[in-house]
């Protein structure tokens, strides 16, 4: 491998390395302060305080010596690539105690060190009054350690730290210090962060610690606010608790008031339970008097009521037996009506069936009539059919010919039938063919299916972009080509792994197009409506896809090589264009092992920029000054994507065979319809042929079925005819016994009415008895009850008096136990009177035994309701009241504590947000003036959610690169690399003219860039940056436009290397620049 060439920068600088390389300076106003290397004040000093005076690098990186000197206002450090520009912006970062890290080359600061050396030197010294500063750091390999020196004395890293915060230097800020790698890091800072990083860069010093302060403050409001809910919770919970115990208390009192009522009540109640007891023996005693009384009388009036009952009951039976006898006449005479009832119905039935019979024989008579009709208009009709009927030896001739003509068509439908089997037989075969082959494409499809599900899983939101691509292709004008991951199919899967280190990821999930308007529309529809983000490219209008290599692959073989990549897959052309035009894929070689074992030999002879070998990759520079050659390898990573093979060939000639077999199919189909439709002609032709002979047999054999119907007819008329009835006959007899059965039932009627009035007469007989017997039973049982009545009652009497002469035993002695009863419950002796002061309470007390009870019972349900309660409840009560008021007083002290730190707040916050929009407001003002004049839109604000979550503040950048669309926020998806670019140097720049840091740098912001834009940002650069009183601006690039605006107060520092490279001490620019008006003079 070709060892990397040594470069060599310097401008008014000295040193020595071993290969010819330099750097020249153009300043037009810019000097060097004399002895700023050595700590001498000057004045007046044309830098910032803090902007870098001078750098100098040793064995740093590829320097072997070197001193940079840059002026004070804009330098442009100029240099093709890999001449060593960025590794000024290294020796910076690293210089000024930034973290590897930080610069995205390398995370071990010893990797910065010149390769075969054991130790590396970055110094820079900084602009202070009144002397400079000068801050050197060795780097050793060994241990990857750095010692640090701040003007020449050894010091450590924290002092350092210290020296350059002290002057505003932040390299880790991203709106300071732009590395070349970290471009792309401030279109994704967030909105937070921004803020921060503009606080630190050119807000006021108490700015960002106001910030800092306000986070602190409410972070600590938050903990307050939570103490004091916390504290308001606990206090809450005591007073509801004491408040449970204060009604305990009352509770207590309340218990003691219903127990003493309830004593004084179960004192009265045997009073009130043994008065009730005296009042009812009185009672009972004259009930008893009473029931004596009214039994003497009931016995008196009880002797005559048996005699009257004996007297009735002998009366009852006399009329039951006359009630008897009428009942068996009246019986015997209903009989005899009923039966004259039946033979009357008997003969009404005779009569109806007479007339039936008629009605039948009418009936037969005229369907008789209707019959012989109906005969002889069929004779009529076959006769004349008959006449009509030609000869059947005239039809024969007819006959045969249409037999002839059936013979010849059937001949015909077999050979169509043949014909029909054949070619059903071939589209059999050709559908098994059209299934093995479809079968075979759609293994290949589940293979295409496998990719979509590896892009689904990796780039969700390219896979719904494809999705929608498929569905809306008629929105586009060219083809649009799907991810290159599923387009691009590999000839073997073994070398999938070329193809993915050859292509970035993210090109292999980008969509080709060959429009730049479709390209547009899909981008706007995806990125700005869907939100998807998606990458897009664009074929070359001018096709590369059949780009020759530049040498043939059979002169390669020597060097183990078997390939270039483009012959490794199959792609669509616009694809394969595309990657032609910027992967150079014709022109890339696959080697072997045999390859990396005289890799050497390989890169000198065959001049290759890439080489792929059978694990690793080569890329080849050959530097434009020196002519050396210098490579890098890295190892391949393992394929993910395209190990998913299919052979495209194979799948072609299936799609080409599958189009023949559809094709086969249409015209064989064709063939079965048309010999179909011949076979319907013939099937038509045929069923004519075989009605015409059917019609001309029918004629044959219609005469002979005509004579014999005729003759079969004119036998059933002669036999309806001799079938006559004689109607009128018929009806005389009826009319005569009809009248015979009516002379009977005229006799029958006379018996049945005489019947009727012998029955009337009995039945008015035995009503008159049954009243009678009614009157005489109702008597009866009249008197019956009331004999039973007065024996109940006499019975009952009888028991009521023994009854109420018990109970009057009873009640006398119950009265002796209630009044002993009632006198131990007022302690009493048997001889003491009631107390008067129990004779007062009592009077309040109610004076009934329910009352008493129900009363007793109520202030007893009351007083167990009060359960738990003893005399140790009110001293728990007063302990709770004493903690409520200690933790009151806590309470009161914790909202004066928030109060006092929400005053805080609020002045830290007026001193911070007042400022900070002002701040904003400067900063929004010039990025909407730059981008105005660049035809475009910019915004600037301060955006937050809530006000008082000072950690959500931001600065929100919103921009509109076209007319045609709206504001949008600046991120890392939505705006192109070139957008992000130029939104992002305009905003450093509109940081520039605020000035509050000493030095920016940016590195190779202008790559993305289209030419209009590239010229006005640095038209905008020089203007901002070369303006009196403004930071120090450090611009670097490896290219510029022609005819760019230069100011005097800008310096111009080129990077170059070359063979013939002067020594730095050996320069001289002063007569560079003599030699050049010289010769500037003679061309004139």
């Amino acid at each position: 491998m070709a060892a990397p060439g040594k470069r060599k920068l310097g401008a008014i600088a000295s040193g020595q390395s071993d290969s010819g390389a330099g750097c020249s300076k153009r300043s037009s106003g810019a000097a060097r302060p004399e002895g700023s290397g050595r700590g001498q004040s000057q004045s007046p000093s044309p830098f910032v305080e803090g902007s870098i005076v001078r750098v100098k690098m040793e064995n740093f990186l590829t320097y072997d010596d070197c001193e940079v000197s840059p002026g004070p206002h804009l330098n442009m450090i100029v240099g093709a690539n890999g001449t060593g520009k960025s590794s000024i912006v290294c020796a910076i970062c690293l210089g000024l105690a930034g973290k590897p890290s930080f610069i995205g080359r390398a995370d071990k600061v010893g990797l910065y060190v010149k390769r075969g050396c054991s130790k590396g030197l970055v110094e820079i010294e900084l602009s202070k009054t009144p002397k400079n500063l000068i801050i050197t750091r060795e780097i050793h390999v060994a241990n990857n350690a750095s010692v640090w020196f701040v003007n020449k004395k050894p010091s450590t890293l924290k002092t350092v730290e210290e020296q350059i915060s002290a002057l505003n230097i932040q390299v880790g800020n991203l709106c300071q210090f732009l590395p070349q790698d970290k471009v792309g890091e401030f279109a994704k800072l967030s909105k937070t962060e921004l803020l921060e990083a503009t606080e630190k860069s050119v807000g006021p010093p108490e700015m960002y610690q106001f910030h800092c302060e306000l986070k602190n403050f409410r972070e600590r409001e938050r903990e307050l606010e939570n103490s004091l809910k916390e504290k308001t919770n606990i206090l809450e919970k005591m007073k509801q608790r004491n408040e449970r115990y204060k009604q305990d208390v009352e509770r207590y009192y309340e218990r003691k008031r219903h127990l003493d009522l309830i004593e004084m009540l179960e004192r009265k109640r045997p009073w009130v339970e043994y008065e009730n007891i005296r009042q009812q023996h009185e009672e009972v005693k004259q009930s008893r008097e009473r029931s004596k009384e009214e039994l003497k009388k009931l016995q008196q009036a009880k002797s005559p009521m048996a005699q009257q009952i004996q007297e009735v009951e002998k009366q009852w039976r006399n009329l039951d037996l006359k009630i008897k006898e009428k009942a068996a006449e009246i019986k015997d005479t209903s009989q005899r009506c009923k039966q004259k009832q039946d033979a009357l119905e008997k003969k009404d039935k005779q009569i109806e069936e007479i007339q039936q019979a008629l009605r039948i024989k009418r009936d037969e008579e005229m369907d008789r009539q209707k019959r012989i009709h109906i005969t002889r208009k069929m004779i009529e009709d076959w006769q004349n059919e008959l006449n009509s009927t030609e000869n059947s030896e005239n039809l024969q001739p007819q006959i045969d010919y249409i037999n002839n003509e059936l013979r010849q068509l059937q001949e015909e439908k077999a050979n169509i039938d043949g014909e029909m089997s054949d070619l059903r037989r071939e589209r059999l075969n050709l559908e098994r063919e059209k299934k093995r082959v479809t079968d075979r494409i759609v293994q290949f499809n589940n293979m295409m299916n496998l990719k979509e599900d590896k892009l689904r899983g990796k780039y969700r939101d390219t896979y719904n972009a494809l999705l929608w691509l498929r569905e809306n292709k008629d929105q586009f004008k060219r083809i649009v080509c799907e991810p290159m991951m599923l387009t691009v199919n590999m000839k073997d899967n073994r070398y999938a792994k070329y193809i993915e280190n050859h292509i970035s990821a993210n090109d292999m999930r980008a969509f080709v197009f060959e429009s730049q308007e479709d390209m547009e529309i899909f981008l706007r529809e995806v990125r700005d409506h869907q939100k998807l983000k998606v990458n897009a490219v664009c074929a070359p209008s001018e096709s590369c896809a059949e780009k020759r290599p530049s040498r043939s692959v059979e002169e390669l073989h020597q060097y183990g090589f078997f390939s270039y990549l483009r012959e490794l897959f199959d792609a669509p052309h616009p694809v394969m264009s595309y990657l032609c035009s910027h992967y150079h894929v014709h022109d890339v070689p696959v080697g072997t092992e045999k390859t990396r074992n005289m890799i050497e030999k390989v890169i000198q002879e065959t001049k290759f920029k890439q080489i792929y070998t059978a694990e690793e990759r080569y890329s080849v520079k050959v530097s434009s000054y020196t002519n050396q050659t210098i490579s890098s390898n890295t190892s391949l990573r393992p394929a993910q994507f395209l190990t998913v093979t299919v052979d495209a060939d194979e799948r072609r000639q299936l799609e080409s065979q599958l189009k023949e077999i559809n094709r086969n199919l249409q015209q064989r189909d064709s063939q079965l319809c048309t010999l179909y439709e011949r076979q319907k002609c013939l099937e038509r032709k045929d069923n004519e042929l075989r009605q015409q002979k059917k019609d001309c047999l029918e004629r044959k054999n219609k005469r002979k079925q005509l004579e014999s119907k005729i003759s079969m007819k004119h036998d059933s008329l002669k036999q309806m005819e001799q079938d006559a009835i004689n109607l009128e006959e018929e009806s005389q007899q009826t009319n005569a016994r009809i009248k015979e059965i009516n002379i009977q039932k005229a006799k029958l009627v006379t018996e049945l009415m005489q019947l009727i009035k012998t029955c009337t007469t009995l039945n008015i007989l035995k009503v008159d008895l049954v009243l009678q017997s009614t009157a005489v039973t109702s008597k009866k049982n009249r008197l019956e009850s009331d004999y039973k009545a007065a024996t109940v009652q006499l019975r009952a009497l009888e028991q009521q008096v023994s009854d109420l002469g018990e109970r009057k035993h009873v009640l006398l002695e119950k009265c002796k136990g209630l009044m002993r009863k009632a006198r131990q419950a007022c302690n009493l002796s048997p001889d003491q009177g009631i107390p008067k002061d129990f004779q007062t309470a009592f009077q309040d007390l109610p004076s009934t035994l329910d009352e008493i009870d129900a009363l007793l019972n109520e202030e007893k349900s009351r007083a167990s309701c009060f359960t738990g309660l003893n005399a140790s409840v009110v001293e728990e009560y007063n302990r709770r009241a004493q903690e409520i008021q200690q933790v009151t007083e806590e309470l009161e002290e914790k909202k004066n504590e928030l109060d006092s730190y929400r005053q805080n707040i609020s002045q830290v916050k007026e001193r911070w947000l007042t400022p900070l929009k002002q701040l904003v407001e400067q900063i929004n003002e010039k990025f909407s003036s730059f981008f105005s004049s660049m035809q475009c839109a910019g915004e600037v604000d301060l955006h937050t959610e809530n006000e008082e979550e000072y950690d959500k503040y931001g600065i929100r950048i919103r921009v509109k690169f076209r007319s045609n669309t709206q504001l949008h926020e600046l991120t890392p998806h939505h705006q192109s690399g070139g957008e992000r670019s130029v939104s992002t140097m305009l905003y450093l720049m509109a940081l520039q003219e605020l000035n509050r840091c000493p030095f920016r740098v940016v590195d190779e912001i202008n790559q993305g860039m289209d030419p209009v834009n590239e010229r006005r940002v640095f038209e905008m650069v020089v203007k901002t940056a070369c303006k009196e009183s403004t930071s120090q601006y450090f611009f670097i690039t490896p290219k510029l436009l022609q005819n760019l605006t230069y100011a005097e107060k800008m310096t111009v520092l080129f990077v170059y290397n070359g063979p013939f490279m002067l020594e730095p001490r050996k320069w001289n620019l002063e007569a560079f620049r003599k030699r050049r008006q010289q010769v500037a003079q003679m061309d004139q």
